[in-house]
């Protein structure tokens, strides 16, 4: 059978044969871009679904991917000068339909030969547009011209990564070894802390680079930011009790909350995009978590009268947003997708999701925990999902409580309740999150009494809604004085 050819080979025999030639950093180089060019595809495909596999950082940092530190440069810096090298490639008109199949390569080359290592550069695709490099630069240069300005990094200016320094996060993983042991192996090779808030975070200066330590290959560690540590411990599950982790993947969160059980109880993961279930199952592998069960299922489609689900005493609900808040810390920025200003329609459409899951989550019999999380700073996603959901919240028994009462930022006040949600600052520190916690008081009513007190309220919410509508339409009409 014949073996199937790597991305930018020609024939198997003439490939083995010119990376025999190659120096050790040329051969190096070569594969480096071979492997960014796979996980820059991964990332532009998800970008063009705005169905992200993961983070940049968490595709570079596989274990598949064995040149990381390269890999992760040349991703980055391709994806930074993207808009420049698509309309070079515009322009000069040299890619045939072979080479167009091979975009996300063609792209890696294309920054090595304008702005990157070019004399590192072999291989048949990167011989293909060495002998291209004439009309690839005098593309370039019409583009300056077309733009109005002289240099390359004036095109660049919106792009630019942050370098506010950021310290470096990571979360002992309590099932596998304990807090003061985490610390003193770590002391040995770098300056670290535990958090105050957070009990088994740590905290390094920032760019530690641990993501080839020993402690967060085996699971021991996990790489994980402070705001995102938080929201399990907001809702603070007790060991023995069932939980449902409503849109699960990447699997931090979870695994996060197995520890704070301490691996007893029984975690149900939710998540419905197939591609992400597997990352979510290899996280909870790696973390020992055997107390969790992970689903490939929709959240929304799990009844709460399912006998299934009729022990759950907590939820965790961190569905999908906007990123907003992590942007820098992902890279998000870098995405072709990315603009400052987001997208109306699309914020709408995420927040009329949002608040679907959270109704949903709040109509579960036994829950007397919900916590509703998210990496947005975008008020419509936060503050306006929490106030649509009160008067169903408090049908059901719902409070809102206060969550880190020492934590100094508090939600915007567009409602009576506000100071007990949670803000992160995008600048003060430099992640955007928002967590709100609702918790059940009294006894919980029976499954019938909350599916007909959520159903008459959204009755009375639609007959509201038709009556404004229809005010509206006869003043447009001039049937109204």
């Amino acid at each position: 059978m014949a073996r199937k050819k790597a991305q930018g080979d020609t024939k198997p025999s003439a490939k083995k044969s010119n990376q025999n030639s190659l120096s050790s950093a040329e051969r190096s180089a070569l594969f480096a871009r071979r492997e960014s060019a796979k996980v820059l595809r991964t990332i532009l495909q998800g970008d063009a679904r705005r169905q992200a596999v993961g983070s940049i950082k968490s595709l570079v940092y596989s274990p598949s991917v064995r040149n990381k530190r390269a890999t992760f440069a040349l991703v980055c810096q391709t994806l930074k000068y993207l808009p420049v090298i698509k309309d070079v490639f515009h322009t000069a008109n040299v890619l045939s339909s072979k080479w167009k199949r091979q975009e996300e390569l063609m792209y890696i080359i294309l920054y090595d030969i304008l702005f990157g290592q070019e004399a590192l550069l072999a291989g048949d695709a990167e011989k293909f547009l060495l002998q291209k490099k004439d009309v690839l630069q005098a593309a370039l240069a019409r583009l300056l011209v077309r733009k109005k300005v002289k240099h390359v990094s004036d095109l660049m200016t919106s792009y630019k990564i942050s370098d506010l320094p950021k310290p470096r996060y990571a979360r002992v993983n309590t099932l596998k070894m304990d807090v003061e042991s985490a610390l003193v192996e770590f002391k040995k090779q770098y300056e670290v802390c535990q958090d105050a808030m957070v009990p088994d975070l740590l905290i390094f200066p920032p760019r530690t680079d641990l993501h080839d330590h020993p402690l967060v290959k085996s699971g021991s560690v996990f790489l994980q930011g402070k705001a995102s540590s938080m929201v399990a411990v907001a809702l603070g599950p007790k060991p023995r009790w069932e939980v449902i982790d409503a849109c699960a993947a990447p699997g931090n969160k979870t695994v996060h909350l197995a520890a704070l059980m301490k691996g007893n109880g029984k975690i149900i993961a939710c998540e419905l995009n197939k591609e992400r279930v597997k990352r979510l199952k290899d996280a909870v592998e790696l973390a020992g978590a055997t107390n969790v069960e992970v689903k490939h299922e929709d959240f929304l489609n799990m009844s709460p009268e399912d006998p299934a689900y009729s022990k759950v005493q907590a939820i965790l609900l961190d569905p999908s947003c906007s990123g907003s808040g992590t942007v820098v810390d992902r890279l998000d920025h870098l995405l072709p997708s990315y603009t400052a200003e987001s997208d109306v329609n699309r914020l709408e459409k995420l927040a009329a999701f949002q608040r679907k899951a959270l109704e949903h989550a709040l109509s579960f019999p036994a829950v007397e925990r919900i916590v509703y999380s998210t990496c947005s700073i975008n008020q419509v996603e936060n503050e306006d999902v929490i106030k649509s959901v009160l008067p169903l919240a408090s049908s059901y028994g719902f409070e809102l409580t206060t969550i880190f009462p020492q934590w100094p930022r508090r939600g915007h006040p567009i409602f009576d309740g506000t100071q007990h949600v949670l803000r992160t600052d995008l600048i003060e520190d430099q992640e955007g999150f928002f967590i709100a916690l609702f918790v059940r008081k009294g006894v919980s009513p029976p499954v019938k009494h909350i599916r007909d007190a959520g159903n008459t309220l959204r009755a009375v919410q639609r007959r509201k809604k038709r009556k404004i509508n229809s005010f509206f339409l006869l003043r447009t009409l001039g049937l109204l004085l």
